[in-house]
């Protein structure tokens, strides 16, 4: 009933940037939010950027000056762009689809089980 693809990620050096890229697929019409989140190993996932369905967006506090989360409504993409990558930005970076709860609470949260993945893209920054 939802679908979720994610694309764009590589390998990039320190200072660089990337455009990271969700196709989303709902099944059935209803409100949602959508945002991005990453995984290194052995770290717990964290939030890093959400984006309602009116265009309003919400950013952890960490990714904010670098990061920004944009969407294509007609093209039902969501997307990521990441400047400055730094080598602790190498992680597992996911969408997710969330239908309810808290949007602010939801990146704090680092996404919540319950929620609707994609599959991820790796991003890797060397130094």
């Amino acid at each position: 009933q939802v679908q979720l693809v994610e694309s764009g990620g590589g390998e990039v050096q320190a200072g660089g940037s990337l455009r990271l890229s969700c196709a989303v697929s709902v099944a059935y019409q209803s409100t949602y939010c959508i945002g991005w989140f990453r995984q290194a190993p052995g770290k717990r996932r964290e939030g890093l950027a959400a984006i309602d369905q009116d265009g309003s967006t919400h950013y952890a506090p960490s990714v904010k000056d670098r990061f920004t989360i944009s969407k294509d409504n007609a093209a039902n993409t969501l997307y990521l762009q990441m400047n400055n990558l730094q080598p602790e930005d190498t992680a597992m970076y996911y969408c997710a689809v969330e239908f309810g709860g808290d949007i602010t609470l939801w990146i704090k949260d680092g996404g919540w089980r319950a929620s609707h993945w994609g599959q991820g893209t790796q991003v890797t920054v060397s130094s």
